[in-house]
């Protein structure tokens, strides 16, 4: 399961698990520190602000030349652009912090920390075993009409699958970035499935925007999106040369977080093709 929708709003499962560990991290804590009367959901949310702010910061800095053209970009974190290693490294010190200013939070904070890892791993493993491994073997339709599978898109090549519709905003905007990398990216392939829409409708938004994207593919059930677990959109996925699911992005792209994930991709090419 990529993400969970509740009404009209969607929440991917990277959320979903902070979420829930932070849940069980307060819980715990608060059992922890039930005799001294005290809970940690200050520090828990000391400890969440400074490890965002912080992977945000490091990404930003690894990513600043794409950043540089857009500097507003910076601000807008829908795009997923953050560096897991540094944000925990700032959680953690704030925890330490909180531990060293306030002795008394030392038990629970620990006691916390440790519930809500381990429900964290638990799910997240649980949520891997549930995501499927390769290209989904459905059959789609090109814009001529034509049967389509996904594996005969790859060529032997890591493939970018990107799920999206003419009337959602965030695919529009990240689509420029998308037909930019595309038109760049010779050792990778792309492929854009449009979800739930008829052909002249996808057409019709194509010709609009002068994008002259290739491997535009038509979906009108949407059962790509099933197939993966996300009833979001946009929703996009990177396979490496072998087919298997690498890595998956729920929202909008940016020019950034975009390079980020291409970068691994690459490498693995590079490394399969050596082998």
């Amino acid at each position: 399961m990529l993400s969970l929708n509740i009404g009209p709003f969607a929440l991917s499962s990277s959320v979903l698990l902070l979420l829930a560990a932070g849940a069980v991290a307060a819980g715990a804590g608060r059992l922890a520190g039930r005799r001294q009367k005290i809970g940690i959901v200050n520090p828990l949310g000391d400890m969440l602000l400074a490890g965002m702010l912080a992977a945000r910061l490091a990404f930003i800095t690894l990513w600043f030349d794409t950043y540089r053209n857009a500097p507003l970009s910076m601000l807008d974190i829908r795009d997923g652009g953050f560096m897991i290693g540094p944000g925990i490294a700032a959680a953690l010190l704030v925890a330490l912090w909180h531990g060293w200013r306030h002795p008394v939070l030392r038990k629970p904070l620990a006691a916390g920390l440790a519930a809500g890892a381990l429900v964290w791993g638990a799910l997240f493993g649980a949520l891997r075993m549930t995501e499927p491994p390769a290209l989904p073997a459905l059959a789609l339709t090109s814009l001529a009409g034509d049967p389509v599978k996904l594996a005969a898109l790859a060529d032997g090549k890591p493939l970018v699958v990107n799920l999206w519709a003419s009337w959602c905003p965030p695919c529009r905007r990240e689509m420029p970035v998308l037909a930019a990398a595309q038109q760049r990216e010779t050792g990778v392939n792309f492929a854009f499935v449009n979800q739930g829409e008829d052909r002249a409708t996808a057409q019709r938004y194509l010709s609009e925007g002068q994008l002259g994207l290739a491997n535009v593919l038509l979906d009108p059930a949407a059962a790509l999106g099933r197939a993966v677990g996300s009833g979001a959109l946009p929703t996009t996925l990177f396979y490496d040369a072998g087919g298997r699911l690498v890595d998956t992005h729920m929202g909008e792209l940016s020019a950034a977080s975009l390079a980020s994930k291409l970068g691994p991709l690459r490498a693995s090419a590079g490394a399969a093709g050596k082998d």
